[in-house]
């Protein structure tokens, strides 16, 4: 059995602990490692790295994990000999580390977004270019059930030309009166590097991307809906980020986008997320873990009438999907593509120029909602 040493940087984290943590290392530690095209498997050996001694003595002792240390400048773990570094911290904090990592020598997997501005995304994404390290970015919506479902309908011509895309993704995130807030507080002010666009639209960059093509230009919205919100010690703070988000996108191939992205949103539909999808030849609709179709055949024939009643159930014109396979978790299953990267040298295409180009739509959005106006993005690979 072969060991992979792994530095776990901001575990302590929501995403780091749940995600990355509980449901992929030690999901797979437990499994008896990720196996190998060889049949050899490799074992995880993580060691937690965070700010909070009592949070990651806790997780040390409920995960059997054991090694951990405060470490905030890095330097005994990069000196040691575990070979890949990974960062979850919140987004100002990891192009350093990650480029300390890198220097070291250590092959890098980090969280989105890769930085938070394009500039330094380029900075990181250049100097792991230039070095020997393997390195990836979380893209771990790819490995959505309702997503792998849609692309399975793409790769077998559901579609036909595929006309436009539609994402609805969002939910009521209390504001903390009342009620306690479901998401941290630092998502909430620019300084901490908070904001939906921050957020999600790395996210939507890659999965538009791997499943309908680059995105060419922007034209967004972005709002902060809610101007107070309550922290963790029940104090009042001002929101400066971004908690709603409202844009279309032009895709490669003429596709259209238009996504709403938002906290301050209370829904009204299947699922959190929802994607449709519409072509010549049929539609979907994929939400997390499910997805239903309309192919033309069955497209039923509505006409507009406002001044009678609604008879037809237009969801009853939608066809379930199957699942056809066993769904694991997102993170987990890119884990276990970057480790057989490192390890077996498989390839692993989501790397840090993917993560840039996030960081850019990221940023273009931004400005497009500041100068008011439509944005085109470089490419990046010209």
């Amino acid at each position: 059995m072969q060991e992979l040493g792994i530095i776990m940087n901001g575990v302590t984290g929501r995403m780091g602990t749940n995600q990355h943590l509980i449901r992929s290392i030690v999901a797979l530690r437990e499994e008896g490692g990720v196996e190998l095209p060889s049949g050899e498997r490799v074992m995880p050996d993580p060691i937690l790295v965070g700010r909070n001694e009592r949070k990651l003595r806790e997780l040390s002792e409920e995960h059997g994990i054991d090694r951990w240390t405060v470490d905030p400048d890095l330097e005994t773990c990069l000196d040691g000999d575990d070979e890949v570094y990974f960062d979850s911290q919140i987004t100002p904090r990891r192009p350093d580390s990650v480029m300390k990592a890198i220097d070291a020598g250590k092959h890098v997997y980090c969280e989105k977004p890769l930085a938070s501005d394009l500039s330094a995304a380029l900075d990181v994404a250049g100097m792991a270019e230039d070095s020997d390290v393997k390195h990836g970015i979380v893209q771990d919506k790819l490995w959505l059930p309702g997503l792998l479902k849609l692309q399975r309908l793409i790769e077998q011509d559901f579609f036909g030309d595929i006309l436009s895309v539609r994402v609805e993704f969002g939910y009521w995130v209390f504001t903390g009166h009342g009620q306690e807030a479901q998401r941290p507080s630092w998502n909430y002010r620019a300084e901490d590097g908070g904001g939906i666009v921050d957020d999600m639209f790395s996210h939507w960059s890659y999965v538009l991307e791997n499943l309908f093509g680059e995105v060419e230009s922007v034209r967004c919205l972005q709002k902060t809906h809610i101007d107070e919100r309550i922290d963790e010690d029940g104090e009042p703070y001002e929101a400066t980020a971004d908690d709603a988000a409202y844009a279309i996108m032009e895709l490669e191939d003429d596709i259209v986008a238009q996504l709403n992205s938002s906290w301050t949103v209370r829904v009204n539909r299947d699922d959190l997320l929802e994607i449709q999808v519409d072509g010549t030849d049929g539609s979907a609709v994929a939400g997390l873990r499910d997805c239903k179709t309309q192919g033309h055949a069955n497209t039923p024939k509505p006409e507009w009438n406002p001044d009678t009643p609604k008879e037809h159930d237009f969801y009853e014109d939608w066809t379930g999907v199957p699942n056809n396979r066993v769904f694991e978790n997102a993170f987990k299953l890119q884990w276990e593509k970057f480790i057989r990267h490192v390890v077996a040298d498989e390839p692993f295409p989501w790397d840090f120029t993917a993560g840039a180009r996030g960081v850019q739509l990221t940023e273009a959005s931004y400005r497009s909602s500041e100068e008011g106006r439509r944005v085109v993005l470089d490419d990046l690979n010209a």
